[in-house]
């Protein structure tokens, strides 16, 4: 897999982001680092590594937008295991999305987890596709970038990033938990 990334460069970033957004197991934890990498070897650009791995996400992302604008809820209760995609990930996206709109796409492209389910129920929700593939953007750069720019960091260390990155998840989603909570009580007190 590694030597297949090295060789395809943009293109393997760009396949790899577009699996991961479009419900594939494919990790961008260990795929954006990786490309992080190639950078710091010289065998890519990091405007290049982020443009393509930026086209992929979209591109995934844009899969999923459109099963949930076309198919909707009855294609993913049918086909959704098959991409694990559980009925209380559907719920769970529905209340967030039904909650927050169209920023959820922006937040959600931000966390881990989210990111990559956050497509359909703007999808189901019937979003208007250049607010969503915008949101979607805006919240997939900070994320991407980071990454990469993670594994050029660590060079030829960078593996050590995907056993932190189980870390980083914990105090992220605490973080955005405690965020969350603090605004819904601001926003209650108003």
């Amino acid at each position: 897999m590694l030597a297949w990334l090295t060789h395809q460069g943009y293109w393997a970033l760009f396949l790899g982001m577009a699996a991961e957004s479009a419900a594939i197991p494919l990790p961008s934890e260990v795929i954006l680092p990786f490309g992080g990498y190639l950078v710091a070897s010289g065998h890519l650009t990091l405007l290049g590594a982020l443009l393509a791995a930026l086209a992929g996400g979209m591109a995934g992302g844009f899969v999923l937008y459109l099963v949930g604008l076309y198919g909707g809820r009855p294609v993913l209760e049918r086909y959704g295991r098959y991409i694990l995609i559980r009925p209380e990930h559907m719920a769970a996206a529905d209340r967030f999305f039904a909650r927050y709109g169209a920023a959820s796409v922006l937040v959600g492209r931000l966390l881990p987890g989210v990111r990559t389910y956050i497509s359909l129920p703007a999808g189901i929700a019937r979003m208007r596709a250049a607010p969503f593939l915008l949101y979607s953007f805006l919240g997939s750069l900070p994320w991407t970038l980071a990454l990469l720019l993670a594994g050029r960091a660590l060079g030829a260390h960078w593996r050590e990033l995907e056993h932190s990155m189980t870390r980083l998840y914990a105090v992220l989603a605490a973080a955005l938990a405690v965020a969350v909570v603090l605004w819904l009580v601001a926003r209650r007190r108003r």
